[in-house]
């Protein structure tokens, strides 16, 4: 009860702020009062859908649009408090100057009203984003493709396509319409192979029902393989025993099989092709910190050769800093999906790629090459918690692989 009370006295103090840039900037009463109340709205939704709610830590959809909705506000807030108590701090110290020194008095009417217009435009750069992210960012699909060069790879395997999704996050959709579009513009790629590289649901192997259709659609010549991911093992939920538990995750990959996924559990297989084969190797989640740590890289690989062409499927991209970039074995690509580029953030071809997700993670999107070694950050297919997306889209990653250095 404490934490709720000390995060609405903090909601108060940014509401105020932002109170008082509107009042200073229009003398339309009615503003104040639609400011005002949106505001207890936004933050009694966010409380009542988070306290009242019997899902205990389960984020429904309707939990997410009211923290994203939050998220929005706050945000707003947030941009006006840092400029308008800058603006406080420099009026205290020239009036105290002015009282204490000059012996006169400044007039900052003016210089506030202007402080407050360019305080709210400043805000409403997020405010307007976050909203546009929930409105059409989460379904605004990009295809990345990436051309590989391997001087070792097995020549029938020169221009293999691999397709790869990560992260669908079930439980969080909402419209049929752009996720059978999604998964139309999957095979529309046409590659080889598809890959999911983990966190089919939020929580629940239930989630995933609705949509297994959909998703069965998928096709791909040399087939479909999939892990599972932190998500998947229904660790973020509240369950009534051990053994329901269990059974969620057994349900979860009943439901992978049955829409034509070979998932694999610290297991490998081959793809073969003209007489010659790459080796295709998947991992249980495996993350650093406090993520789960089901991940056997070696029970995976035991069944393969240490000269064999490998591609690894690891759900979490830690796992390739801390164990796989140091096993003995040459893994040459991997696959990894989780961090979802934390959904936020600044991506421009060749200039800028930014997203809060650096400051966690090494590798947190797209194509990192070290020791000879290649990993792929997916960005994810779905989203979890923000109902949204800014900057940072929703990915369908094809990569080919061809046999060479990249100048040949």
């Amino acid at each position: 009860m404490i934490r709720w009370i000390l995060f609405v006295i903090l909601f108060m103090v940014l509401t105020i702020y932002g109170f008082q840039a509107v009042k200073t900037i229009t003398k339309q009463s009615w503003v104040y009062y639609v400011f005002f109340g949106v505001s207890i709205i936004v933050v009694g939704n966010f409380i009542f859908q988070f306290v009242s709610s019997s899902e205990g830590r389960v984020l429904s959809p309707i939990k997410s649009y009211a923290f994203g909705f939050l998220l929005a506000y706050m945000s707003l807030n947030l941009i006006l408090v840092i400029i308008l108590l800058g603006e406080d701090i420099f009026r205290g110290s020239a009036g105290l100057y002015g009282k204490l020194v000059s012996k006169q008095q400044f007039d900052f009417s003016t210089r506030r009203k202007f402080i407050s217009q360019v305080a709210l435009g400043l805000a409403a750069i997020p405010f307007t984003s976050l909203l546009y992210g929930m409105y059409r960012g989460k379904y605004n699909f990009k295809v990345l493709k990436y051309t590989l060069h391997f001087e070792d790879l097995p020549s029938a395997f020169d221009g293999y396509r691999i397709t790869q999704i990560s992260d669908i996050h079930s439980g969080s959709f909402d419209n049929k319409e752009k996720i059978e579009y999604a998964v139309d513009l999957i095979n529309e790629q046409k590659s080889d192979v598809l890959l999911f590289t983990g966190d089919l649901v939020n929580n629940k192997a239930t989630e995933m029902l609705p949509w297994k259709e959909t998703f069965g659609r998928l096709k791909a010549k040399d087939g479909k393989f999939s892990v599972l991911g932190n998500h998947d093992y229904g660790d973020y939920v509240d369950w009534n025993s051990a053994e329901e538990k269990a059974q969620n995750l057994e349900d979860l990959k009943t439901i992978q099989k049955d829409i034509g996924f070979d998932l694999l559990l610290n297991e490998s297989r081959y793809l073969e092709k003209d007489g010659q084969r790459l080796a295709l190797v998947g991992v249980e989640n495996w993350g650093k910190g406090g993520f789960k740590k089901a991940g056997d890289l070696g029970k995976a690989s035991e069944h393969i050769q240490s000269d064999d062409f490998k591609i690894l499927m690891s759900h979490d991209p830690s796992h390739w800093d801390e164990k796989v970039l140091k096993d003995p074995y040459h893994y040459h690509l991997t696959l990894s999906g989780h961090t979802h580029g934390m959904q936020f953030g600044i991506e421009i071809p060749g200039w800028i790629k930014w997203s809060p997700s650096k400051w966690r993670y090494k590798h947190w999107a797209g194509i990192y090459t070290e020791l000879g070694q290649h990993i792929n950050v997916n960005r994810g297919f779905g989203y979890l918690g923000y109902p949204g997306r800014v900057g940072i889209w929703p990915e369908i990653t094809v990569i080919e692989l061809k046999k060479g250095t990249k100048s040949a």
